[in-house]
């Protein structure tokens, strides 16, 4: 799988999302211009010391990436679409497209890939999922579909690797 964040706002979120792709093994594509410096210290706090596991690429725009990937199956997510994102049958190398935090994906993208454009259910308390908590739910359906791949369900000596010294808990 793919993540895809076009011109994310908020350093906290892309922190968090990338320490999600580090832990699953997921490129992080981001495109366009960015909301905050990928030297900022909020960006660095919420990813921790998973940044030198994030497989982090930058394009200059989702159409960049796009034309470098000309066989590649893009989905995008949005408030606006009408189909649940539990529609798409996930498949190894997908691109999962996120709009930036505050205007989702632009409308003319939405309307011209209407087919490929999902949401994720929710009440009309709101307007929409935190951006790293929407990234989270599609990004591990999309793994769940394809077997969790290169990913382990628990640490088979029952302690984490990553800190030794701190065992897992099971909740």
């Amino acid at each position: 799988m793919n993540v895809v964040l076009v011109e994310p706002e908020i350093p906290q979120n892309t922190g968090s999302i990338a320490r999600l792709c580090a832990g699953t093994g997921t490129p992080l594509h981001l495109c366009g211009r960015l909301g905050f410096s990928l030297e900022d210290r909020y960006l660095k706090r919420a990813g921790l010391d998973y940044w030198p596991s994030v497989d982090l690429r930058r394009h200059a725009s989702l159409d960049d990436l796009c034309a470098a990937n000309p066989t590649a199956r893009f989905f995008f997510l949005s408030t606006r679409a009408k189909q649940p994102y539990t529609d798409v049958h996930f498949a190894p190398g997908d691109f999962i497209v996120f709009g930036k935090e505050t205007k989702g994906l632009p409308v003319a993208l939405v309307d011209r890939e209407s087919e490929r454009v999902f949401r994720i259910p929710i009440n009309d308390k709101i307007r929409s999922l935190n951006l790293a908590n929407a990234v989270s739910i599609v990004l591990f359906e999309a793994l769940r579909q394809n077997a969790f791949p290169g990913l382990q369900s628990a640490h088979p000596e029952g302690e984490c690797k990553c800190h030794p010294a701190k065992p897992r808990r099971d909740f």
